[in-house]
């Protein structure tokens, strides 16, 4: 269980009466969370912010308000997300077709705002190219090392077409290489060095390793690349690092890859492909 899970848990299926507004107002809204959402009486909730209205076209006259929570955990500040269905005066956490099974939580993501469309970011493809792709990934996913290579590929051969952005999310509790791969990455992209990005992801190697040594080691071998302990630990390195998870929460993101188009959520993945044709 996550640490936001322990911290906060959300109402099931069930509704609850809010407000007859068709959106309530934020004092509404926050006491809902605080009566509702977070159960965990160690937890202040400060205040909620109302990032973004979506509508799903299976859940006719229903709102989907995407949001965050600004709540206070054992003296430090967390921002979380949460979102909330609304509709004629009653709201809940989740939405679930009884017959299929789905929870239309799982269905819907943020936009992504423009302000991630960054240089810092871009990693393939022309600034100014017709769409844009978000990638959030672990060059250790099995899934990552499948399908992100060849996005990469992609905006290389069609740059005016795809420009690529990337974001790292390493999933240390599966793969603990990814701490240290993810920041060599990061390193090697702000030297230029793109195609270094791309080569960690066929780097074979235990993703319980751990030894910084034999990481940085098997980075040179494979990539003929070499990177120091000191420039992995560097504070600016740690700190994009962190600043790539909390994008990731922000966008509600918890696996890899995720995959975004033009702004939106891309499920399967593959719209990219109708892109370059």
């Amino acid at each position: 269980m996550s640490l936001m899970s322990k911290l906060l848990t959300s109402t099931l299926i069930a509704t609850v009466a809010i407000s007859a507004a068709a959106q309530p107002d934020t004092e509404t809204l926050l006491k809902y969370v605080k009566k509702n959402v977070v159960k965990n009486p160690q937890v202040k909730v400060k205040g909620i912010t109302i990032l973004e209205k979506k509508q799903h076209k299976d859940l006719p006259g229903w709102d989907i308000l995407l949001t965050t929570m600004d709540i206070e955990y054992q003296k430090k500040d967390i921002h979380a997300p949460e979102m909330i269905f609304v509709k004629d005066g009653l709201a809940t956490g989740h939405l679930v077709n009884l017959k299929t099974g789905k929870d239309y939580r799982n269905e819907i993501k943020p936009t992504v705002p423009a302000s991630m469309y960054n240089d810092e970011h871009l990693l393939f493809g022309n600034k100014d190219a017709k769409h844009k792709v978000l990638i959030f990934s672990d060059p250790q996913c099995p899934f990552c090392q499948e399908l992100v290579p060849e996005i990469f590929k992609a905006a290389r051969e069609n740059p005016t077409k795809l420009v690529v952005y990337y974001y790292h999310l390493p999933l240390l509790r599966i793969h603990p290489v990814s701490d240290v791969l993810t920041r060599v990455m990061h390193v090697a992209q702000h030297e230029g060095k793109a195609d270094m990005v791309e080569k960690i992801y066929s780097l074979k190697i235990d993703p319980r390793e751990t030894d910084v040594t034999k990481i940085l080691a098997a980075v040179k071998k494979h990539a003929n690349y070499v990177v120091t302990p000191a420039q992995i630990d560097a504070k600016k390195v740690k700190a994009a690092i962190k600043a790539d998870a909390d994008a990731a929460g922000r966008m509600m993101v918890s696996g890899t890859p995720t995959i975004y188009l033009d702004g939106q959520w891309d499920k399967m993945r593959n719209g990219y492909e109708k892109l370059i044709k």
